[in-house]
């Protein structure tokens, strides 16, 4: 015995009732003479930052793939046009790569000569195959000699020693300058 007969009509008109009495439910909220112009304005606000947000969205999308495009429109044109750079600014490009790779940067001495970078100095032997690889990737760079001297650990090396941590409150005090008082 079937209570509810199962063919497409029968389906069809309870879709069509339940659509009808959420869209009058709907309406009645929106319309209510007392609380609808709120909640009009509610939605209406919700709209348009809705609107507002996909806007800017869109908009720092658009403006970061036209950067990553002229970043990879540079790198083509820097690998098909070769540099010629002075010693001094392949010196100063290598110091600078030098800083992202090893720990300790002002212990290595960078020398170039007509694109042959010498590195020499003391580095941890865990950081030298990072070094090496980075200084051959900076433009400009036709050979890398490598002169370092290479320890294990920065125990007794002070070159490696680096720089001291974080001061206490009471030494960063003591090298400020009181400012200036004005004079009236």
């Amino acid at each position: 015995m079937k209570f509810f007969p199962r063919d497409d009509s029968t389906i069809r008109a309870a879709g069509m009732l339940l659509g009808g009495l959420g869209l009058g439910a709907a309406l009645m909220y929106v319309l209510d003479p007392e609380r609808g112009k709120r909640r009009r304005a509610v939605v209406r606000d919700k709209a348009v930052r809705v609107t507002r947000k996909t806007g800017d969205s869109l908009g720092a999308r658009s403006r970061d793939w036209k950067n990553r495009a002229k970043g990879v429109a540079a790198e083509v044109k820097g690998l098909a046009h070769r540099e010629d750079v002075s010693d001094p600014v392949l010196e100063e490009r290598v110091r600078a790569e030098m800083g992202r790779h090893v720990s300790t940067p002002g212990a290595i001495d960078v020398i170039s000569t007509d694109g042959t970078v010498t590195l020499s100095g003391a580095v941890l032997a865990s950081e030298v195959d990072d070094l090496i690889s980075a200084v051959r990737g900076v433009a400009g760079v036709e050979d890398v000699v490598n002169r370092l001297e290479m320890y294990a650990t920065a125990a007794d090396v002070p070159a490696l020693q680096g720089a001291r941590g974080p001061r206490s409150k009471a030494e960063r005090g003591l090298d400020r300058w009181d400012p200036a008082e004005a004079e009236i």
